[in-house]
């Protein structure tokens, strides 16, 4: 089952990292604002995912008011990066694959070229 309808989202980030799960709506976009130096009232969707990474949490911005995802594993545990304490931008392919378990880091997936030179 999909996610989310992503055709009126602009873009996806993750928040990497750890995010308390307690926070709320106003907490989620503070960390946005202060701590990523982003606007939560763009049409990006906002992930977040606590230690546990058995959920996460989604911030979005419809225009009149903030939609709150939630989303809980009852057996599993998302690929979450935990490198670094930034936003980090990705695709719906990578979105797809986060919820269907696997890494946003496919090795084995194929990557899109663009030719340097068109003979």
């Amino acid at each position: 089952m999909s996610f989310l309808d992503l055709s009126s989202v602009g873009e996806v980030y993750l928040a990497c990292g750890y995010t308390d799960m307690r926070k709320s709506i106003d907490g989620l976009s503070a960390i946005v604002e202060q701590q990523f130096q982003m606007d939560p009232f763009s049409r990006a969707l906002f992930l977040f995912c606590g230690r546990r990474a058995d959920r996460i949490k989604g911030l979005l911005w419809e225009g009149d008011g903030f939609l709150l995802l939630y989303k809980r594993l009852e057996d599993g545990r998302f690929q979450w990066p935990r490198d670094a304490s930034e936003a980090r931008r990705i695709t719906p392919q990578q979105l797809r694959w986060l919820m269907e378990g696997l890494s946003i880091e496919q090795k084995t997936a194929i990557r899109e070229l663009r030719p340097s030179c068109c003979s």
